[in-house]
């Protein structure tokens, strides 16, 4: 890095139903991998994951915070400090993609109750078990839009489509809103 760079330090919540993909996801992106099996987080993980935009150092902190009910309890324990969210939801056309696409809204109450105004992304994943073609943005994008959120992107752990450009965009709308003009 060069000596004129600047460091930044981001915490991120990653959010949504047990069973969406959150740690897959997360993995995805820093790591490059993906297992197929299920492992239920337990209360939340987490991830650091640095880099470098415009010669300035970032720090990712990524909570991946455990869906279960099991855990409601625990959850706004680790919203503290954060600055960003990402509700993820399945695009499953099953029960679990009906139920995770209903709680969105209340994963975004959780967060503004407990964050304030922090900026939320959706991410709708798993895409590569569903036909894109078929697939009716409206409903998604009716909720971006009637509660502000920074977008949606379609994702899919598994083969890595729109992993990076669903994690990018949220990571460079913290970055240009904390980089002082220069």
């Amino acid at each position: 890095m060069n000596a004129i760079g600047k460091k930044f330090k981001f915490k991120i919540i990653v959010i949504g139903d047990g069973m969406v993909g959150k740690t897959s996801l997360i993995k995805k992106f820093t790591k490059g991998s993906f297992r197929p099996e299920y492992i239920k987080t337990i209360g939340a993980q987490f991830f650091v994951f640095d880099k470098e935009i415009n010669e300035d150092k970032i720090r990712l902190l990524f909570w991946d915070i455990a869906g279960q009910v099991d855990f409601n309890f625990l959850r706004t324990s680790f919203f503290n400090k954060s600055q960003a969210a990402i509700i993820i939801y399945s695009l499953e056309d099953n029960d679990l993609g009906k139920k995770s696409f209903n709680h969105i809204v209340d994963w975004y109450r959780d967060i503004s109750k407990y964050c304030c105004e922090i900026p939320v992304v959706i991410f709708a994943n798993k895409v590569d078990l569903v036909d894109e073609n078929s697939f009716d943005d409206s409903k998604i994008q009716k909720l971006v839009d009637e509660h502000d959120f920074l977008g949606f992107y379609k994702t899919s752990a598994k083969t890595g489509a729109g992993v990076n450009e669903a994690f990018n965009a949220i990571i460079r709308k913290l970055y240009y809103t904390h980089k002082p003009l220069s």
